[in-house]
């Protein structure tokens, strides 16, 4: 896509480099991740904030596997139509494809390059390929009625590749001179058309483009001729700035907001993860609601198990802690009856059988390799920055009992988890990737420090 606010191009996939560990690093998640052929697969992106990268070409299952363990990123853009796209061919991008990513966890970014604005000396492309019409006769038909087509073909591709009703599509429309009027509105009549067929038929619509031009012409539209086109649910900002986040300089803070903006906010640049080198631009995604982890759920009559520290308890103590720890116990099959709040004699014998069972040193007291145990115990799905749940707020107090980070326990997994986890990752000699995998729960589940 753009790489500068005036003048965007595509970047294109390279593989410079693999490492020899990448199958050991992503065997265990691999094996433990079974897609069911006849799931049904969610909408994409869905409610999400976090990073993304796009290139041109869809990486192969190998380096997508390798990038979801090493990364940062739990979003991607893939070219699924139009041909203005640099890469038509798209050789990895299969129903299967789509089906292994979101079960992992990706969310994908479906984008169509097709006919761009009149005026881009860029394109056609490659000769055979439109523009958009800039004729406005009739409020610039012509060029609602392509963006109509290119809508129904994006459907078609997308349907085609399990990418389901509720998702979101992107239309790619690079850089162009806004000052010129007929090439300024037939791009907003094509994206207006875009928008329109994308509504008909159960999708989503989203629109890229450089902050300084066709992002600057929607945003002028949406403020001063708020009926003249129909607008996307969803804006793609292309703003080299470096800054992650969703604003930008060209366009006013409040339109597209809450839920409806991403941005580049870094061009074409390589990036290795897992042994794997690709060259990306770099997206910041706050869509939909965002990162939410819902509620959470009552446990033991409301005793509360998110607390900053968790001190030493034993034979006695009566602090608020103990009856967290007896209520996790119980909760996992060590300790029968109920939360008194009082560290007694039935309290350090299920103290003593957790230790024993999870390969803990002897002892009845419940000092950090108990905590970090008995808190972390559940599922062991891989989970990163961007991911909002029960399972991110199970990792915050496991962190805090083993690293002493005082991390906030709100589910969401943002800066400060990521920087404890890579605290924990170097306390026990791992690459410090950020990413909670499956090997690392399990040192966390046998209290390792």
């Amino acid at each position: 896509m753009s790489r500068d606010p005036g003048l965007p191009r595509r970047t294109a996939l390279r593989r410079l480099a693999r490492g020899a560990g990448v199958a050991l690093a992503t065997a265990g998640l691999v094996a433990s991740t079974t897609v069911a052929a006849g799931a049904a697969n969610p909408d994409t992106p869905g409610d999400f904030t976090g990073y993304g990268f796009d290139q041109c070409l869809a990486p192969t299952q190998k380096a997508m596997d390798a990038w979801l363990t090493s990364s940062p990123y739990w979003a991607v853009g893939i070219y699924i139509s139009g041909d203005s796209r640099g890469c038509r061919s798209q050789p990895n991008l299969t129903p299967e494809w789509v089906r292994t990513q979101l079960a992992r966890g990706w969310r994908l970014i479906p984008i169509t390059l097709g006919p761009q604005a009149s005026c881009n000396p860029k394109f056609p492309r490659y000769g055979n390929d439109e523009r958009i019409d800039p004729r406005s006769s009739d409020r610039y038909r012509a060029a609602r009625r392509q963006g109509r087509a290119e809508a129904e073909d994006a459907v078609r591709v997308a349907k085609s590749l399990g990418i389901v009703p509720g998702s979101t599509l992107w239309y790619d429309l690079e850089a162009y001179n806004i000052g010129i009027t007929s090439c300024r509105e037939s791009a907003l009549a094509f994206t207006s058309g875009w928008t329109r067929r994308l509504h008909g038929l159960d999708y989503v619509s989203g629109v890229y483009s450089s902050a300084a031009s066709g992002i600057k012409a929607m945003d002028d539209a949406r403020v001063n001729r708020p009926k003249a086109y129909t607008l996307p649910d969803r804006i793609w900002i292309a703003d080299w700035d470096q800054e992650a986040s969703t604003s930008s300089e060209y366009l006013r803070s409040d339109g597209w907001r809450p839920g409806g903006r991403m941005k580049q906010y870094r061009g074409g640049h390589n990036e290795t993860h897992g042994g794997v080198t690709i060259n990306i631009d770099t997206n910041w995604l706050n869509l939909g609601r965002g990162s939410t982890p819902g509620a959470e759920p009552d446990r033991c009559g409301g005793v509360d198990l998110s607390y900053r520290d968790y001190p030493t308890v034993s034979r006695g103590d009566t602090d608020p802690q103990v009856s967290a720890l007896q209520c996790l116990l119980i909760g996992q099959g060590y300790l029968d009856g109920e939360v008194t709040g009082v560290f007694n004699n039935r309290t350090e014998e299920a103290v003593r059988a957790l230790r024993d069972r999870r390969g803990i040193d002897p002892g009845r007291a419940a000092g950090p390799r108990v905590w970090t145990s008995v808190l972390s115990m559940g599922s062991s799905r891989l989970i990163k920055y961007g991911a909002a749940s029960e399972r991110v707020r199970r990792l915050q107090r496991a962190l805090n009992a083993a690293t002493d980070r005082q991390l906030r326990v709100n589910g969401i997994f943002e800066g400060d988890t990521t920087a404890a986890v890579k605290r924990y990752q170097s306390m026990r000699g791992y690459s410090t990737t950020g990413v909670v995998t499956r090997g690392l729960w399990r040192q966390l589940k046998r209290g390792k420090l």
